[in-house]
């Protein structure tokens, strides 16, 4: 399947914070959340984030009959074994925020040192042609760093306050959105998924 920007695409997500840099990354193709065809959020029970991107890309094709674009992304901290990992966003809880998130993730990582708090945001893009393809297009990608003891800045989303970028010496959310879209993990996987066209 070639991606044509006049095609409309569903992206499986309720996430502001994704919508806008999936949006923004994918500009020259028409990209529609699900929310504008009330697509019901898929019950994310894979355990990778390939599993996951792959039942909610479905679940937005089913619903809408487009062809669907669904990512699962998350954080792996070394030094809590992978965790928060595929729960990254109800690390806290189901009806967690990105605060209570990040508050558990920083009371786990009391008093382990800087150069043991290495981490990664990982990102797994899927695209289904429609709900029984059998060969979605995934892709992936990795954005290496740092977890901080504090938050700082006040850009992006999610853990991105905590997330120290060695590149700029600064955290995920002190970037630009145009700077954060060329490094991170999801601008990552998205050119990937682009390539593969």
């Amino acid at each position: 399947m070639s991606l044509l920007p006049s095609q409309q695409i569903v992206l499986a997500s309720g996430n502001a914070g994704k919508i806008k840099e999936i949006q923004a990354i994918m500009a020259a193709h028409t990209i529609v959340p699900q929310a504008q065809f009330n697509v019901p959020e898929a019950d994310e029970t894979g355990a990778t984030f390939i599993e996951n991107a792959i039942l909610k890309a479905r679940n937005a094709a089913l619903h809408t009959g487009l062809p669907a674009i669904a990512d699962d992304s998350g954080l792996v901290v070394d030094a809590l074994g992978g965790e928060p990992g595929v729960i990254s966003a109800r690390y806290a809880g189901p009806a967690a925020t990105a605060a209570d998130n990040v508050a558990k993730l920083l009371a786990e990582l009391k008093g382990v040192p800087a150069a043991q708090r290495s981490a990664r945001f990982i990102c797994v893009i899927v695209l289904m042609e429609h709900a029984l393809d059998p060969c979605p297009k995934i892709a992936q990608g990795v954005w290496e760093g740092r977890i901080l003891e504090q938050p700082t800045g006040a850009n992006g989303f999610g853990y991105d306050p905590v997330f120290w970028v060695p590149e700029y010496d600064c955290s995920s959310a002190q970037l630009s959105a145009q700077t954060k879209n060329s490094l991170s993990h999801r601008g990552g996987a998205l050119r990937a998924l682009l390539a593969l066209n």
